[in-house]
């Protein structure tokens, strides 16, 4: 989902954030869908972690977000990437599948969604929560090992915390594209992260990323919204999500 820049300052100087002291990076776009000269994306190498549990979730009727892999067989998206665009109804379980590791027409696999766990309280239309832009798909089967998935982080990261950010995007479908050279902004008291990650559309749904202490990666938001003219964007945090599966 895109939005203007009208609307981030709105929400950038909203008095629910709880912090949020630094502006975004602006990038020139030269040409939609594109982000311009000044990308920051780069394309990285699906056989790699964090990379190797991320997908594309695509449906019968074509449209297509961005997926990962938090257990074996359960993948975390966005919400509205579920939603119809000429309905605006919610797809059926049975129409919505994961292609683990997409690149240029191959997959390291492929599975059927068997069903769906939407945030609480999201609906298609108009009024939706914020923080409730996220789905849980369930698989037909078990397609990687518990190793080759990411966790949720269960806090929030403070602001300035480097992150990444990865998908399947508009201008270039057929490759995974990821900023690696971004950070956490602030949070707001309805469970979004601000971030200044560079994303056009597909990458909802993609896995907000931050590194662990101890090693390895976790999921820290799904992207939720993005802006069409700087690098910075919305994505609901996974403490939120985790509080809500348990």
């Amino acid at each position: 989902m895109l939005f203007t820049m009208q609307w981030i300052w709105i929400a950038f100087l909203c008095p629910t954030l709880a912090f949020a002291q630094e502006a975004p990076r602006p990038i020139p776009r030269d040409i939609l869908p594109g982000i311009g000269q000044d990308d920051p994306r780069r394309t990285v190498d699906r056989r790699d972690m964090p990379w190797r549990a991320l997908g594309r979730v695509q449906h019968e009727l074509g449209g297509r977000c961005t997926g990962a892999l938090i257990s074996p067989r359960v993948v975390l998206t966005a919400a509205h990437c579920l939603v119809a665009r000429r309905s605006g109804n919610l797809m059926q379980p049975g129409s919505l599948h994961f292609l683990l590791g997409y690149d240029r027409g191959s997959q390291v696999a492929h599975a059927q969604v068997t069903g769906y766990r939407l945030g609480d309280g999201y609906r298609s239309g108009p009024g939706s929560p914020p923080g409730a832009d996220w789905a849980i798909l369930t698989l037909d089967r078990d397609i990687a090992p518990p190793e080759a998935t990411l966790p949720l982080l269960t806090t929030i990261p403070a602001a300035r915390t480097p992150l990444m950010l990865a998908g399947y995007q508009q201008d270039r479908p057929e490759v995974l594209l990821a900023d690696t050279q971004c950070r956490a902004l602030g949070a707001t008291i309805t469970g979004l992260l601000l971030h200044d990650c560079a994303g056009t559309r597909g990458v909802s749904g993609g896995p907000v990323i931050v590194a662990q202490p101890g090693g390895g990666w976790a999921v820290a938001g799904v992207a939720s919204r993005a802006a069409v003219e700087a690098a910075l964007g919305f994505a609901v945090t996974a403490a939120s999500i985790s509080q809500a599966l348990r």
